[in-house]
């Protein structure tokens, strides 16, 4: 129970950031607020979707998760083993009578796909500035890592077509989410696949069957398979299950392979210092150290980069190091129990008001396909051949990615990425190739009428009762989500019926005023504020056991030192001319001028 002086600050910063706004503030007191806003979002935003009744975990002797990472992700919280494991249900940011699943007719109030036709689809491509496709490749990545719902082929829904829509059925027909196969009666629950954990499952997997296979064949080492060309040596579409291959492009396996390729380097530097070592014992420790760092680098790099305020720019690296700073880190360690001052890494575990999970929230307010570019231009450093201009078709699924990561090199694609921007997330801007995608399970679906008929589906709110249980005063009009366009509010209000307390939320998200240099909205940043800690804030592996006798000395050293363009570097040593004095891999890298070369 907080102090009440601890009570009095939250509801303080909870009225100054309602009538001013956390980011019209001056930096420092606008953390200050940020601080009292995410404590608020503890206390009253946190539900268990168990109601206390967790399942049972699978028997672990203590060799086997007192020290490393359970492949399912249990055993984190040595106190409730089950917590955060694979096929656990996913918890909610709002109340449970509040996250009832809807259901038909209303299932289908507006029809998704008139959302998708006239207020999501892209008619000109609107770049995101601040950013490069690289970040947007990351995102995925990373909630590859955090959830997955899979599909129900068995169950389908079928979205009505309206007329005259160019779409050649009557339905667009998409697999439902399966059921939580043993619900609580009146609650609306649904299961991820994956650990709950920040563990790096979507490279190392949330399963045996898939960990083995990613091994090197004899497992005379802890290294994972990457050929002598190093590629991925096997099947894309293995590393491409976690989270559904369908996803599965030029992207994300640029970062599969990327960070399969630091695991090997990280097992180098282990089996230097540690000969005497078993290859389990190798595999499992370089396992933790890279996990850690792919946290790292989302915290202090590619969220300071998609929020670029001022106040944002200080709180993240806060998140990491503490307000004292990377350089009293490095130098005398945590110098305060305090997570302010010295950082939610290497604090004290605190789940707060519930137990630790990813929340169906969560999962709404990260999808941001519009980060994604239907057409893609690929260079060559060394400028000696014409840029080839590629549609996603060409570089999506198994082969196509594979394909021209030989022909183009992978240097040359992490380049071209990294010069071009991605989408804004805002509306009119989702691609238009996932209007029409076909799965590989054989079904054509409009992904994103998907993204809207999935909320719905799972029982997260609709925007203003959204924003409410978030504490936020709900929108008055439509012109406020419109993004300031008025043919836009206008088309909003016919598709709604008048009824803005219709509209969804990842629709009013994308229409609503950003702050300053910000690449989503604030509705969303209010669940992220509140989880980008919770992520570490609830892992023992990033609090408590954050330590060099956990990760060994050098695995915190490489923790420490190394960055995603020292990453980069390391493996592609060809891409240091363009990254050099480059300080955030996923703001826009310069492009190479020939004096350069």
């Amino acid at each position: 129970m907080p102090s009440l002086l601890t009570r009095w600050f939250i509801k303080a910063t909870e009225v100054v950031d309602r009538r001013i706004g956390w980011d019209k503030l001056p930096p420092w007191i606008g953390l200050s607020v940020l601080i009292g806003v995410r404590d608020a979002l503890r206390e009253h935003n946190l539900y268990d979707s168990y109601r206390g009744h967790p399942p049972a975990a699978p028997a672990h002797t203590p060799a086997e998760y007192l020290t490393v990472r359970t492949v399912d992700g249990s055993y984190n919280d040595l106190s409730a083993p089950s917590m955060g494991m694979a096929h656990t249900r996913f918890g909610r940011n709002v109340p449970l009578d509040q996250g009832h699943a809807e259901q038909p007719p209303h299932l289908m109030d507006p029809n998704p796909r008139a959302i998708s036709n006239e207020l999501l689809r892209r008619d000109t491509f609107k770049p995101a500035t601040t950013l490069n496709i690289l970040a947007a490749a990351w995102l995925q990545f990373e909630t590859r890592d955090w959830f997955s719902h899979d599909t129900d082929p068995s169950r389908m829904i079928e979205i009505p077509v309206p007329d005259g829509d160019e779409w050649d059925e009557s339905t667009i027909r998409i697999p439902s989410t399966p059921a939580d196969p043993n619900p609580t009666p009146g609650d609306s629950t649904f299961i991820n696949t994956e650990t709950h954990w920040w563990d790096a499952s979507q490279i190392y997997g949330s399963n045996q069957l898939f960990q083995d296979a990613i091994r090197t064949k004899d497992k005379k080492d802890g290294k994972v398979r990457i050929d002598a060309d190093g590629f991925i040596d096997l099947d894309p579409s293995l590393l491409g299950a976690s989270g559904g291959a369908d996803g599965w492009w030029l992207g994300l396996e640029l970062m599969g392979t990327i960070f399969l390729r630091e695991h090997n380097a990280i097992c180098d530097r282990l089996e230097a210092a540690y000969p005497t070592w078993s290859p389990d014992q190798i595999f499992h420790k370089a396992r933790m150290i890279n996990a850690a760092l792919i946290a790292k680098i989302h915290t202090i790099e590619w969220t300071p980069a998609i929020l670029g305020h001022p106040t944002l720019q200080i709180g993240m690296r806060a998140n990491w190091f503490g307000l004292a700073g990377e350089r009293v880190k490095q130098l005398f360690g945590r110098i305060s129990p305090s997570e302010a001052i010295s950082g939610v890494v290497g604090s004290a575990t605190d789940h707060h008001t519930a137990p630790y999970s990813i929340t169906e929230d969560f999962v709404t307010v990260y999808r941001m396909h519009p980060l994604v570019p239907d057409d893609y231009e690929f260079l060559n450093l060394a400028g000696k051949a014409e840029p080839q201009q590629l549609a996603f078709d060409s570089i999506h699924g198994g082969a196509n990615s594979r394909g021209v990561l030989k022909s183009v090199g992978i240097s040359n694609c992490i380049y071209s990425l990294g010069v071009a921007h991605p989408g804004a997330v805002t509306l009119h801007n989702s691609p238009n190739f996932m209007r029409r995608f076909d799965r590989t399970d054989g079904h054509v679906i409009d992904m994103i009428s998907t993204d809207i008929i999935r909320s719905r589906e799972r029982g997260v709110p609709r925007y203003n009762d959204f924003r409410r249980q978030l504490r936020l005063k709900p929108a008055t009009s439509f012109d406020e989500i419109s993004g300031g366009d008025r043919d836009t509010a206008l088309k909003m209000s016919e598709i709604y019926g008048g009824d803005i307390e219709k509209v969804d939320a990842m629709v009013g998200m994308f229409g609503e005023k950003l702050p300053e240099k910000f690449g989503f909205s604030d509705t969303a940043f209010r669940i992220f504020v509140l989880m980008a800690t919770r992520r570490l804030k609830s892992d023992r592996f990033f609090t408590v056991d954050f330590t060099p006798r956990i990760y060994t000395p050098e695995g915190i050293a490489w923790i420490a030192d190394n960055d995603m363009c020292s990453v980069l570097i390391r493996h592609y040593p060809e891409l240091e001319p363009v990254l050099r004095g480059h300080t955030n891999a996923f703001a826009p890298w310069p492009r190479l001028g020939q004096e350069q070369r």
